[in-house]
């Protein structure tokens, strides 16, 4: 691990100012991904802003009937939320499908959404990887591609996103709120949140340089059936071959988002709106244009399926 300089953020205002003042510098919650990271000289930051003072940590009901969580509440929380199980059970299943208890109880709302791929090629560093070092390669075209994207993937990059959270957040129409180096705040649609490979893969959001996230909000409950379902190689501690969060209601219209299959949580309107019609419909359009690999193209009958199960059990 590289020596790096550390500092307490005393504001979400100071930490982006540090941050934007610094382009070397990372914030630092949980860690749960970041520490990783660094031991393996894949992320080298010279400067940590410690966030975990901020008073970030409390999840409050909104004027408008909603929920917004702090960038610092922990996923365990998070998910045992009676208000998250009772209103978006969605996002609490979601939560305790990822990762194992003792990562829970560090990781936080923003670092989930911030978390990076699980790419084997991304984590050696003697394989060249465009998101590790730009331009070097996509070692994963044409080698061992059986865990990834199959769809808005790109001539650079077919890594996935990993997050379990990020699929519910998606299905909900969650908002990411921000603030910036000069105070200004901004509200983040998830859809426009994470950005696909193109030709850019090293850069995986739309935030700035150090653009802080503050909450994530969920709109009103919606209402109906939440499932989400994640098929994996085993049964706990391993990340999703494909999985499908829903939400269905009872005259089996609703919303879908998959993960697994792309480099960002994926969700096609059109596809929501074909729920009724069954699985085939929906995950035709979901997948209109993937591009598999050979060792990967098994995942997109495994989202068909996985949809069928998925509604299925809405219907009981």
């Amino acid at each position: 691990m590289k020596a790096f300089t550390y500092e307490r953020a005393s504001s979400p205002e100071a930490a982006a100012r540090a941050a934007a003042n610094n382009p070397e510098a990372k914030f630092i919650a949980g860690g749960t991904n970041l520490l990783d990271l660094m031991k393996l000289e894949i992320e080298k930051p010279t400067h940590l802003i410690d966030v975990n003072g901020l008073e970030l940590d409390k999840i409050e009901k909104t004027t408008e009937g909603g929920l917004r969580i702090g960038a610092l509440v922990r996923n365990t929380d998070l998910a045992a939320d009676q208000v998250v199980r009772r209103d978006y059970g969605l996002l609490s299943r979601a939560l305790l499908a990822g990762a194992s208890g003792q990562l829970r109880n560090k990781a936080t709302t923003a670092g989930n959404l911030l978390q990076r791929t699980r790419c084997p090629y991304f984590y050696d560093t003697a394989q060249p990887c465009n998101k590790r070092q730009p331009g070097s390669g996509c070692s994963a075209i044409g080698g061992f591609s059986r865990q990834h994207a199959v769809v808005g993937v790109s001539d650079g990059c077919i890594a996935t996103h990993p997050s379990d959270m990020a699929i519910a957040m998606r299905a909900l129409d969650a908002i990411v709120e921000t603030v910036k180096r000069d105070g200004t705040h901004r509200s983040i649609p998830i859809a426009d949140f994470h950005r696909l490979p193109g030709d850019t893969p090293q850069i995986e959001t739309v935030l700035e340089q150090g653009e802080f996230i503050t909450a994530v909000v969920l709109p009103p409950p919606v209402g109906g059936k939440h499932i989400y379902r994640k098929v994996r190689d085993r049964a706990s501690y391993a990340f999703a071959l494909v999985s499908v969060g829903a939400v269905i209601q009872s005259d089996g219209t609703g919303r879908v988002a998959v993960g697994g299959v792309a480099h960002k949580p994926w969700r096609v309107d059109a596809a929501d709106a074909e729920l009724g019609k069954g699985a085939r419909a929906a995950a035709g359009i979901l997948l209109a244009n993937a591009r598999p690999t050979e060792q990967n193209k098994f995942k997109v009958d495994l989202v068909e399926r996985t949809l069928g199960a998925v509604i299925a059990e809405a219907r009981g």
